[in-house]
């Protein structure tokens, strides 16, 4: 596979470690450069004691370094519901064809940024009615592809959903 770099977005506090660290241990075995973004450069911390230094702000993301946009669950991933920078930059991701993805609380993310209406996705449970109500295919499954954009479950869904991203951008 020739080289790819993925961006990933966790919250500075509260992102769900398993979400974060499994697929991007799934995506650097396959030879993918991992850059991790956050709304602060700061030392990111997870809900379960975690820590990973954050390279990029939103701000200084520029999409064409990127195959893909993959945002990490967990509770403080809340902050990107209605985060005008992360909304945008979800939106142009998708616009370029870019591969985009979600997992746990986060695929709420890419539907406040008007990626899913008509798509079939999946989430945490909490998110269902949420999704359903914007036009959105909930499946409940672990991992769920439609096109470009990957949604997944949660945490005990997190490394199948880093084999799905590493699929998506062999294609």
């Amino acid at each position: 596979m020739p080289a790819k770099k993925v961006l990933m977005i966790v919250a500075p506090k509260n992102f769900r470690d398993e979400e974060l660290f499994e697929p991007k241990q799934v995506l650097e075995d396959a030879g993918i450069s991992v850059v991790i973004a956050s709304d602060k450069v700061v030392r990111a911390t997870g809900m379960l004691g975690g820590e990973i230094e954050v390279d990029r702000d939103l701000a200084e993301v520029n999409l064409n370094d990127y195959q893909a946009v993959i945002f990490v669950g967990g509770s403080g991933s809340s902050i990107y519901f209605t985060h005008p920078q992360a909304l945008a930059l979800v939106q142009k991701a998708s616009g370029l064809g870019k591969v985009v993805g979600a997992i746990c609380i986060a695929p709420s993310i890419l539907a406040n940024a008007g990626l899913l209406k008509g798509k079939r996705v999946t989430a945490w449970a909490s998110e269902k009615a949420k999704l359903a109500s914007q036009g959105i295919t909930y499946t409940g499954e672990p991992v769920t592809v439609d096109g470009q954009i990957i949604t997944a479950v949660g945490p005990a869904a997190a490394t199948v959903f880093g084999q799905a991203i590493v699929e998506a951008l062999k294609k």
